[in-house]
């Protein structure tokens, strides 16, 4: 069971695009998984289509779109994670088995340093 909560992709049936809403704002993403380079990107649109960030290329552990600054983006954080910490990449036979684009709403200080598990919980 994950800690944090994740966006489940079909990563059979590429590429997909889905409506997701934060808060009460509503986006539209897409993953796409690029055969020649063997890697996975994903594209944010607002809710009429508008593209914010196109073909952002996904890397483990890091927080998609945190290096642009446009103001249009969701300011929740969504990173592609093993939660287990076993995966070094993201690839075509562990994305969506034991990586995830999860929700990162836990805090350090949620988490025991030791053995990862919630604190009071």
């Amino acid at each position: 069971m994950s800690l944090r909560p994740y966006i489940d992709i079909d990563t059979d049936n590429l590429p997909v695009r889905f409506e997701f809403s934060f808060g009460i704002k509503t986006f539209n993403i897409e993953v796409h998984y690029n055969t020649v380079g063997d890697f996975f990107t994903v594209t944010i649109y607002d809710y009429n289509m508008n593209p914010i960030v196109i073909g952002e290329k996904m890397v483990i552990n890091q927080p998609l779109w945190d290096a642009n600054s446009n103001s249009k983006l969701p300011i929740e954080r969504i990173v592609p994670m093993d939660e287990s910490g076993n995966e070094t990449e993201i690839t075509k036979d562990n994305f969506g088995k034991t990586v995830f684009l999860f929700l990162d709403v836990l805090s350090p200080e949620d988490l025991d340093r030791e053995s990862g598990v919630l604190k009071n919980g």
